[in-house]
């Protein structure tokens, strides 16, 4: 079993940054992959980014390319995603997810999930 609680999310200006934070507790947390969701009001929650279980490898959504970091730290138990350059668009609840199974861009792939936190950026 996987704990994950996100930390960080905020109201932010158009082109500022946030970092958020999801701690992990319960399996080992360097032994899986990590993730990042958002879910805005009336649409499916789609995938953002995801790093493997060392760090080495990371991968993004094409809206968020360029703008946003994913890293974890496997000594705190911690997955961050930094975003810069925020858009009026990237408002949504953003979920951190543990351990997918399959395709890691698809949220039913992902066992584990955290409560979300609220990310709303001003236009």
């Amino acid at each position: 079993q996987v704990q994950l609680v996100e930390s960080g999310g905020g109201l932010v200006q158009a082109g500022g940054s946030l970092r958020l934070s999801c701690a992990a507790s319960g399996r080992t947390f360097s032994t899986y992959p990590m993730g990042w969701f958002r879910q805005a009001p009336g649409k499916e929650r789609e995938f953002v980014a995801a790093i493997t279980w060392s760090g080495s490898s990371t991968f993004y959504a094409d809206s968020v390319k360029g703008r946003f970091t994913i890293s974890r730290d496997n000594a705190k138990n911690t997955v961050y995603l930094q975003m810069n350059s925020l858009k009026f668009e990237d408002t949504a609840i953003y979920y951190c997810a543990a351990d997918p199974e399959g395709t890691f861009t698809i949220a039913t792939a992902w066992g584990y999930w955290g409560q979300g936190t609220q990310v709303t950026v001003s236009s």
